[in-house]
Parts: C-alpha cells; structure tokens; sequence
C-alpha cells in the first residue's frame, strides 16, 4: 500500500475514534468550568427609626426665682405663693399707662383677700419706658399713687435679655402663651403660683371678664407655701366612738 495511502486511513481512524466517544450514549461530555461569580456585599441591617418621645408640657408654675424691685433689691417670687397674682408689664408713656389708676383701685378692693398686682416697666414697645427707675417711681407713684409692688425695668419679649419670668409664660401653650404683643399685657396667676388666663391690653381693670376670672381664684383656698400641709385623719374604727 502506498505511503499516502496508509496515511489517510490513520488520520481517518483518529477522526471515527474521537467522534465515537463524543457520542457513545449515558457519557457526558467535559464542560468548561464556569467562572465564580462576583461576590456581592451585603448591606448592614438598618434599624427602624424610633419615634421622638413627646416633649413635656412647660409647667405652669411661674412664682419662682429672684427679681429686682424698683429699688434694686432681691425680691423670691415664691414669697407670693398662696396669693392670687395680677402680672403686668407698664410703661410711662403709653396710651395705656391711665390704667394704673384702674389697676390701683382694683388692688386696694381685693388686696385684703389674697390679691396682688406684680407690675414690670419694659421699654420694649417703641420706647415708651425709656427712663430710669427713679423716673418710673416718680411716675407709678407719684403721679398714679400706686401701692403695689413695682419692679425693677425688664425686657418681656424673646431674646437675650428677656425675663426669666416672661420666658416662662411665653413658654405656656396657647391661648396664655406668648411673648406680651403690647403694654399692660396681663396674666393671672393662681394662689399655687400656676399661670392661669391672659388678657390683652385692651381689657381694662374694670373689665368684667378679667374681674369674674380674679373672684373665681380668690373663692378658691389653695395652698399655703408658709404652713406645712396637715395630715388627714385616721378613719375611726369600725364600731369605735
């Protein structure tokens, strides 16, 4: 057989042997191995956001800490715990300021019943106390003849000189809080020290609204800061005399 001849038929051979074991039934041919996949990070848990606790109402109690008189001197606010408090920003020069003669006659009628007038010259309404505390003395007591505390001069609006006190009420929820709008803005305060009604400027001493709310507070006992509170008494026995 020629050379060539016997060549052809090996390389057929080879061929029918390859094709054989790619086809013999139940064996499988050998697949490529797939590359790994990439792997991806994992996001970190996430807490549920925890809802904001509600804030406490600011308390009511405004009778504490220490404020000037005209005179300059200390004066605790807590001294006028167990009286029903009148608070009233004044000032010299304002359309209003006639109602020191009202607020003068309303204190003189109700003081022997645990009524009070606590009286703040602020100059933070277009200037209209602009004086110093003798100017104001000479004014509140020598012209209106007021009898009532007066105390030294404030500022009664927010900011970085407002009153502690003023902040305080502000503070209040509505309708009693908020910074005073005008002069003579006034706020009751209860025997306990508890900021109780807000009357705007307009409403006079005379006022019958702001009179009935002063009677009701007045009818009320309240509690004495000066006497300690007195136990109640033990039920008697059953049967006992």
């Amino acid at each position: 057989m020629p050379r060539h001849a016997l060549i052809v038929v090996v390389s057929l051979a080879t061929a029918c042997s390859a094709f054989a074991q790619e086809t013999v039934p139940g064996k499988a041919a050998p697949k490529t191995p797939e590359p790994p996949a990439p792997s991806v990070p994992v996001a970190p848990a996430v807490s549920p956001a925890q809802p904001e606790a509600p804030k406490a109402p600011p308390s009511p109690m405004v009778l504490s800490g220490v404020v000037k008189d005209i005179d300059g001197k200390d004066v605790d606010l807590a001294s006028f715990k167990g009286k029903v408090c009148l608070i009233v920003n004044v000032a010299s020069n304002c359309g209003y300021t006639h109602q020191y003669v009202g607020l003068e006659a309303l204190y003189q009628k109700k003081k022997d019943q645990g009524f009070v007038i606590l009286a703040f010259p602020a100059n933070d309404f277009l200037g209209q106390e602009p004086g110093t505390a003798e100017q104001i003395k000479e004014v509140c007591y020598g012209k209106y003849k007021a009898t009532f505390p007066v105390f030294s001069k404030v500022s009664v609006v927010a900011g970085p000189e407002q009153s502690p006190l003023y902040k305080q009420i502000a503070a209040q929820p509505a309708p009693v809080g908020g910074d005073p709008k005008w002069n003579f803005t006034k706020f009751l305060v209860d025997r306990n020290g508890n900021v109780l009604e807000r009357f705007e400027p307009r409403i006079q001493p005379t006022d019958a609204a702001l009179l009935t709310v002063i009677d009701r507070e007045l009818g009320k006992k309240g509690s004495d800061p000066t006497k300690p509170e007195m136990a109640a008494p033990a039920p008697a026995a059953e049967g006992g005399k």
